[in-house]
C-alpha cells in the first residue's frame, strides 16, 4: 500500500524531471530584470507574494506549468 505522499499529482505529471526552476521577470515597480526561483513541487498552478530584491515592493506572482515542464510566469503589483 502506497502512502498518499508517494502518489504523484495526477493533474501535474512528473514528466522527465526537467521542469523549469528559474524564471526571469520584470519588476512592475522599478522595471529591473530579476531572476526568481520557482518550485514545480508547488503544483501546476501557483499564486503567491514575493518581494522585489531591488526595490522591496511586493508582487503577486502567478506560475502556470505546462505538461512538458515549461513555466509561464507573470508578476503584477500587489496593490492591483
Amino acid at each position: 500500500m502506497e502512502d498518499e505522499e508517494d502518489v504523484p499529482d495526477q493533474e501535474f505529471p512528473l514528466g522527465d524531471g526537467t521542469a523549469e526552476t528559474e524564471a526571469t521577470v520584470y519588476c512592475p515597480y522599478c522595471n529591473e530584470t530579476i531572476e526568481i526561483v520557482i518550485d514545480p513541487g508547488g503544483g501546476s498552478a501557483q499564486e503567491y507574494v514575493e518581494d522585489c530584491e531591488v526595490c522591496c515592493q511586493p508582487w503577486s506572482v502567478s506560475v502556470q506549468y505546462k505538461e512538458d515542464g515549461t513555466a509561464q510566469v507573470s508578476v503584477e503589483p500587489l496593490d492591483e
